[in-house]
């Protein structure tokens, strides 16, 4: 009898901590620019990295800068075009992308202040690009259909004169705080250097330590990547947080775990916990190379959202959640945590797909291997 008792209390405390609400403890929580929101739009790739490049200006110089997320965005649907056309067709065109995008615009048309470019026209307040890329798409797939039989040697105008008419044109030079830029001396005095950032993923389908094109539909670019093992991916972050660089995250947040509302992402052990374990502490997932893999080749891990990750914390077990700041705006009615989701160890090491960070903050035995 004794016996069945203390079995049944066991049970009941453990019921009990399992619903016990979050308590959150800061152990990093590095300086970056207030959250925004991207509107009706599908450029979170865009929002987030140009968060990570501002946070990068902060670390660099002290500086806090509000870039223009719309310039990269802007400069990057022409190269979308261009890559869709001249592939007939085969190949992807949407609002998406990835951070090395963002990257590479930089590199190729510099930066600009988001008091210079906002990418809204006259009595617009929140972006919202439905119609447009609506527009862009049916303009393109029209071109590839190619009904003159002939293609018009300058539809690539037609594109740059649609944006213009809906974005803006772009800005050749411009004042900010008394000084006068083009987009590349303004790139010049934040002091960001484009090919100083690495993308790292963590996928046993290409070897280890090596460079690959992961084949995913928002990498339209191609951009290639460093493969890790899934234990050098998260000491990555790690590292990069511990001394002081941000890191930049491509990620899925399609699961129900996931949620703005509720500000966590988590992977329960038991799938039974999925909507309860957004508001209180259940056991999770111990996520291996294997499993990741395999959820990822079976679609269940995607890449839908990038996101900027700031910091790290502890919830009262000890656990450790990441700080990562989204671009849905800061409505406490959709947005806990100011706009920030908290994700578990867990949830990061099955559902990032890869990350973005400056070379130095690499670990130091990862970098050796992949000769950075």
């Amino acid at each position: 009898m004794k016996y069945i008792v203390s079995i049944l209390c066991i049970a009941l405390s453990t019921s009990l901590f399992a619903q016990q609400p979050y308590t959150f403890n800061t152990v990093i929580d590095l300086e970056t620019t207030p959250v925004i929101s991207q509107g009706r739009t599908g450029t979170c790739w865009s929002f987030s990295s140009t968060s990570f490049l501002e946070s990068e200006i902060i670390r660099l110089s002290g500086k806090q800068i509000d870039l223009s997320e719309m310039y990269t965005v802007r400069n990057t649907y022409p190269k979308k075009a261009e890559n869709f056309v001249m592939r007939q067709g085969k190949a992807q065109f949407s609002e998406g992308g990835l951070a090395h995008d963002v990257i590479n615009s930089v590199r190729d048309y510099g930066l600009v202040p988001q008091q210079a470019y906002s990418g809204m026209l006259e009595g617009q307040h929140g972006h919202n690009h439905a119609e447009l890329a609506a527009i862009l798409r049916s303009m393109v797939e029209t071109y590839v259909d190619n009904p003159g039989r002939k293609l018009s040697k300058h539809w690539d105008d037609a594109i740059e004169a649609v944006l213009d008419v809906y974005m803006g044109e772009n800005p050749t030079s411009f004042s900010y705080e008394g000084k006068q830029y083009t987009p590349q001396s303004f790139l010049e005095m934040t002091g960001i250097e484009p090919d100083d950032y690495v993308t790292i993923t963590s996928f046993s389908h290409a070897p280890f330590y090596s460079e690959f094109i992961l084949n995913i539909p928002d990498n339209w670019s191609y951009g290639a990547m460093y493969n890790v093992p899934l234990d050098e991916m998260m000491q990555s972050i790690d590292h990069a947080l511990e001394k002081g660089f941000t890191v930049e995250l491509d990620c899925d947040v399609s699961e129900r775990t996931f949620s703005s509302k509720d500000g966590v992402a988590v992977i329960p052990k038991d799938s039974d916990n999925n909507i309860k374990a957004l508001q209180g502490l259940y056991p999770e997932m111990a996520i291996s190379q294997e499993y990741r893999q395999d959820e990822f080749e079976n679609f269940t891990t995607t890449d839908d959202h990038l996101m900027h990750i700031t910091g790290i914390l502890r919830d009262q077990n000890g656990t450790k959640y990441y700080k990562v700041k989204n671009s849905w705006g800061t409505d406490a009615q959709r947005n806990a945590n100011g706009g920030y989701v908290y994700f578990s160890e867990s949830y990061m090491r099955l559902k990032a797909i890869s990350i973005m960070i400056h070379k130095d903050a690499v670990p130091q035995a990862t970098a050796k291997k992949l000769n950075l």
